[in-house]
């Protein structure tokens, strides 16, 4: 599918999948019966150790009831550090870069065109975030798909206050007493009693409607913004995941500081913590507002759940805050559960597995075929069979600048030098391929990542880096030969991003 050049995605522009694949002719549950459809959801930045399956001193009932009933993957790993890194994988099981050099999936056969093509329905809803449009063919496949791009850069005020966090912040705190009293009023639930600054609602709105709308089998993926900075839950929020009403107001202290460029001490770095726990609670509670829907619809006991993040967040654990290019656990240790209907519930599976499993593992759930070209291998068989996952070590990906802050960030190969980490249950291996450097990390004796043991490696280091260093250079010889077959033809996304996709990444900070 070519890009459209207008501001809005939706269904009318979706296109459906052209060519052949591998995949079942028509639309049919799982070998067992059990699974008929299969809800996707992502939460933007967010890092293994934000919800209670991970650190159970976190609040995520929702999705800690989802861990319960289902299998949680301690070791799922990004393969990538930001969104348009890592959703090359999610959907469409390969690497960023591998098929045309850029950091979209033009061109490739994406989990929805594959699961179109076997005749299921498909809706794909995103919270505004502007490299998952289709100026880098996310909708391909999607009978219905909008990432409300449009309705953040409709006016001025809504691209103000989106470029604004502080702004947003206080007028969050300001109204949100006034929209609760009118909500009481008005006998009206008291879930929305908040600026939906993050396109929560949008998202959650249009997913039910889809739910509502469609008889036949079905797959839905839905992406949520609430965990990207800025940071700015509802105070409801805040005040269950901190100590109370005062702690609503503290938090502002947080988005002026930073906004102002102060520096952060361990109060605003503890205040920010506090924020982003406050939004994977809100993102939380969204989540189980649409699997009550499903209930509703009398289809919960045969749609399985996979709940994923793209990449984590850093707070200061190596300098930065937010996400920039680096490839260390916190930004690339995630979040993965898998709730499949009828299989037992609270395993746990330590091996490692890449998020590029995601797109066979659903389509093995549904009984659909996968295509040869996609890389993960199904962790269907860890979730229903207890077997163990594939144990191919997990390679990440990110381009990092002459600065880690430089700004654009970098879009392609040739925006900096090329990174590359590769993963097994123990060890992370980080070499820049450009810069000659390497580090290696033991995590189960360092979890933060801080002592390098590459400079004077012992025996068993030394043999984990002559095992990951060919890893590493065969995935850099594929990237660079499509890289100079692309530059041959001529080809390149040269394509100028219209300016409300512009203004919208301008406003999460990729300027």
């Amino acid at each position: 599918m070519e890009p459209d050049t207008s501001t809005s995605d939706t269904a009318a522009s979706a296109s459906k999948p052209s060519g052949s694949t591998d995949t079942a002719s028509t639309a049919a549950p799982s070998a067992d019966g059990a699974v008929s459809n299969v809800l996707l959801v992502t939460i933007d930045s967010l890092r293994a150790d934000s919800i209670a399956p991970y650190d159970d001193s976190r609040r995520s009932p929702v999705l800690s009831s989802l861990a319960a009933d289902g299998t949680v993957f301690d070791r799922a790993f990004a393969n990538g550090n930001w969104t348009p890194f890592s959703f090359p994988s999610i959907l469409a099981s390969e690497p960023v870069f591998a098929r045309n050099a850029d950091i979209g999936v033009k061109g490739s056969q994406t989990l929805a065109s594959v699961l179109s093509e076997a005749g299921f329905a498909t809706g794909g809803f995103n919270a505004a975030n502007g490299f998952l449009t289709s100026h880098w063919g996310y909708p391909e496949g999607f009978d219905e798909f909008e990432p409300f791009v449009t309705s953040v850069g409709s006016s001025r005020y809504s691209r103000y206050l989106a470029a604004h966090p502080t702004v947003e912040a206080w007028i969050q705190l300001a109204t949100s007493p006034f929209r609760r009293l009118g909500s009481k009023i008005r006998g009206d639930s008291d879930d929305r009693p908040f600026l939906d600054a993050s396109r929560m609602f949008d998202v959650e709105d249009a997913a039910t409607d889809f739910v509502d709308d469609t008889d036949e089998p079905f797959f839905l993926w839905v992406h949520y913004m609430d965990t990207h900075t800025p940071y700015v839950p509802a105070p409801r929020y805040i005040r269950e995941v901190s100590d109370g009403l005062l702690g609503t107001h503290r938090m502002l202290h947080a988005h002026t500081r930073t906004s102002l460029g102060w520096e952060v001490g361990e109060r605003t770095l503890r205040e920010l913590r506090t924020l982003y726990q406050a939004t994977v609670r809100q993102v939380d509670a969204s989540v189980g507002r649409l699997l009550d829907q499903l209930e509703a619809a009398g289809i919960a006991d045969e749609t399985a759940i996979v709940v994923a993040g793209d990449h984590g967040e850093e707070f200061q654990e190596h300098g930065h805050l937010a996400h920039y290019p680096k490839l260390y656990d916190e930004l690339i240790h995630v979040p993965l559960i898998v709730n499949v209907p009828g299989e037992d519930g609270g395993r746990r599976v330590s091996e490692h597995v890449g998020l590029d499993a995601i797109p066979p593992t659903v389509a093995d759930l549904l009984g659909v075929d996968t295509p040869s070209e996609w890389r993960g291998e199904s962790v269907a068989p860890a979730v229903t069979d207890d077997e163990s996952p594939d144990q191919e070590p997990v390679v990440s990906v990110t381009v990092r600048g002459e600065e880690v802050t430089e700004q654009p960030i970098p879009r392609s190969l040739s925006d900096g030098d090329l990174l590359v980490s590769v993963r097994d249950e123990t060890w992370t291996y980080i070499e820049n391929v450009d810069a000659e450097t390497t580090e290696l990390y033991r995590r189960d004796t360092d979890p933060t990542q801080q002592e390098d043991l590459s400079d004077d490696p012992s025996d068993e280091a030394l043999a984990v880096i002559e095992r990951f260093a060919p890893v590493v250079a065969d995935h850099v010889a594929e990237l660079r030969d499509k890289q100079t077959e692309v530059e041959a033809a001529g080809g390149g996304d040269d394509e100028a991003v219209d300016e409300d996709l512009e203004a919208r990444l301008d406003a999460l900070g990729y300027r």
